[in-house]
């Protein structure tokens, strides 16, 4: 399984640090302040079927992605459940200072309702305990939601956090996702004006 013993492993040191696109070095961070980057892409068969050593070394070097654009955590979440049974489990690792959230949960109602439930007696529910809930151990919304798929079709897994994060849509398979598709999308964010939610109409993805 890809949730082992042999990939939820002590923090890494050694991830790559050349993975910034000249667009995104060249670009005022003061513009667009990135703290947490959501990836959402396949089913949880697909994520089986990565293997243990692909994602020890996704998780390596997205997450060095991440750290250099300066983001405190990068959370990776399944697109959808899919149809085959699998029994992974969430873990976190850090790489560079960022804290790599693997979160298997494809089905964004189930984990709304459950965020729901485990709210303390005494605690109101609102919109700030909620968010606590939802995105533990990330103390940050997705500023930047990197969705692999069509922008014609959201993933089921995404609920909450579609009101606030920026939408960058990629075309393609989870097993096709590199660390420059991140550096990409995060270039495409860097160059944008939050629209808290909305579709970037630049963004040639889109239409």
């Amino acid at each position: 399984m890809w949730n082992d013993g042999g990939v939820s492993t002590p923090p890494i040191t050694d991830a790559p640090h050349d993975v910034r696109s000249d667009s995104l070095a060249a670009h005022d961070p003061t513009q667009q302040f990135l703290r947490h980057v959501m990836v959402v892409g396949g089913t949880l068969g697909d994520w089986d079927d990565l293997g243990v050593k692909r994602w020890d070394q996704r998780v390596s070097e997205l997450g060095a992605v991440a750290a250099n654009a300066g983001a405190t955590y990068l959370t990776l979440r399944a697109f959808e459940p899919g149809t085959r049974p699998s029994d992974s489990t969430g873990w976190e690792r850090y790489v560079d200072g960022c804290l790599v959230i693997i979160d298997p949960n494809g089905d964004g109602r189930a984990r709304f309702a459950q965020a729901v439930a485990d709210l303390p007696a005494d605690e109101p529910i609102n919109e700030a305990t909620v968010s606590e809930m939802l995105y533990a151990p990330a103390d940050y919304e997705p500023d930047l939601i990197v969705v692999l798929g069509e922008p014609t079709r959201l993933p089921p897994s995404l609920v909450w956090e579609l009101a606030y994060g920026e939408l960058v849509f990629r075309p393609m398979a989870w097993d096709e996702l590199t660390k420059d598709h991140l550096v990409e999308a995060i270039g495409d964010y860097a160059q944008r004006e939050r629209r808290f939610g909305g579709l970037d109409e630049s963004d040639e993805s889109v239409g």
